[in-house]
């Protein structure tokens, strides 16, 4: 009897310390866990912005080829720096009035990326090259660019 109870006076506080050692252990594996979620976070955005400028690429390659002569007279070609002016036509529009339409609408889609830029250049031969460029959620100071180049 006597050998029961000094068994249980050495042992005393010995469970605390184990509450202590799981609790750190557990707040550890949850600052993981959080880090884990930010960079998930961070991951989906910036494939968002890829699938974005991946649609905005197609959407003026789509305009192009409905607008096939304004586009091979290179009313489409526009670089980075360059800004599209404001036209409006009433009934009847040339090509080259619906390219600048098209142009100025695209950009705005563009420019909804983050720092988002275009750059549209065509061919005669109606090879169109068309490039986006925007800053990446995982690195604000790397641009990424994506270059699609097709036939109309």
């Amino acid at each position: 009897m006597q050998l029961n109870s000094s068994i249980r006076r050495g042992q005393r506080g010995f469970t605390l310390l184990e509450v202590l050692v799981a609790l750190i252990v557990l707040s550890i594996g949850l600052l993981g866990l959080s880090g884990l979620q930010t960079t998930g976070l961070r991951n989906n955005h910036s494939a968002f912005l890829r699938s974005q400028a991946t649609l905005v690429i197609g959407d003026i390659i789509d305009r192009m080829r409905a607008n096939r002569p304004g586009a091979t007279g290179g009313h489409y070609n526009i670089s980075y720096s360059a800004s599209p002016g404001h036209v409006t036509c009433v009934g009847s529009c040339t090509t080259q009035q619906v390219a600048s339409i098209d142009v100025e609408l695209w950009r705005a889609y563009v420019e909804r990326l983050p720092a988002g830029e275009g750059e549209v250049s065509v061919t005669a031969a109606g090879l169109a090259e068309v490039k986006v460029r925007w800053n990446d959620a995982r690195d604000p100071a790397n641009l990424l660019e994506l270059v699609t180049r097709a036939q109309l």
